[in-house]
């Protein structure tokens, strides 16, 4: 396995001009792409970046800067992630410690999170280790110093990505962790069609999906249930194709 394969998914946009930065987090990964993509997400996110490929170079930047999370490859050029992380946690106890990391054993897991705080393990999903980095910072931190996310809006409706509520015509909607992954994809490609197969890839991770899979007809249909009780149809349909929103 490569390391390129451990990125599930690219991010667009880096989100210049967001203000507001109340958490730092230390990424130390050797391979560029993968750094690069973790960095452009976080910042996105609002997080505050550093970057580092070797336990040298994260070890100079945490004595610097005092990050307040750091998320470490487990195997760098010069050392053991675990190792580099028993160090940061030695000098500054209150850090998070998210370890990243193609292994994925049991014993590897447990002695990781011995003293670490998350394991992730690649492949992943880009989402999911924001996600996981936020978690973990809201464990150990104060609240005050977690990024606000904005809102995603699209019409009348507003999904709320640090709450992951969903609200239409300043209505509650209900939704299952698929209904709001697929929803949130939708939304964040606006108008434009997307095609079955990138909804089976992105919402469901499914690389190489049956031909005959009915799933995301499926959750489409859930989805305009409740959405549609609130206001005129949102989601089309381009057949043969995929969905859009109106």
């Amino acid at each position: 396995m490569t390391r390129d394969e451990g990125v599930d998914e690219a991010v667009g946009h880096a989100g210049a001009g967001q203000q507001g930065t109340t958490a730092t987090v230390l990424v130390v990964e050797d391979e560029p792409s993968i750094a690069d993509v973790l960095a452009i997400a976080l910042r996105y996110h609002r997080f505050e970046v550093m970057t580092a490929g070797t336990v040298r170079e994260a070890l100079a930047l945490a004595e610097r800067t005092r990050p307040d999370a750091a998320l470490l490859d487990v195997m760098l050029p010069d050392g053991d992630g675990r190792a580099l992380g028993r160090e940061l946690r030695a000098r500054r106890p209150e850090l998070a410690l998210v370890f990243l990391t193609a292994r994925d054993s049991p014993a590897e897991i447990v002695g990781a999170l011995g003293f670490g705080d998350d394991y992730i393990t690649k492949p992943f999903h880009i989402d999911e280790v924001v996600a996981r980095v936020t978690a973990v910072l809201r464990r150990t931190r104060r609240a005050d110093v977690l990024p606000q996310r904005p809102p995603l809006r699209y019409g009348d409706l507003e999904l709320d990505e640090t709450t992951y509520s969903v609200h239409r015509a300043g209505r509650t909607v209900e939704l299952t962790p698929t209904e709001y992954a697929l929803l949130r994809f939708l939304v964040r490609n606006g108008g434009r069609i997307v095609p079955k197969e990138q909804l089976l890839r992105h919402v469901w991770q499914y690389e190489h999906a049956p031909a005959e899979s009915t799933v995301v007809e499926t959750y489409i249909s859930y989805l305009r249930r409740k959405l549609d009780a609130l206001g005129p149809p949102l989601i089309t349909t381009r057949r043969g194709v995929g969905y859009g929103l109106a």
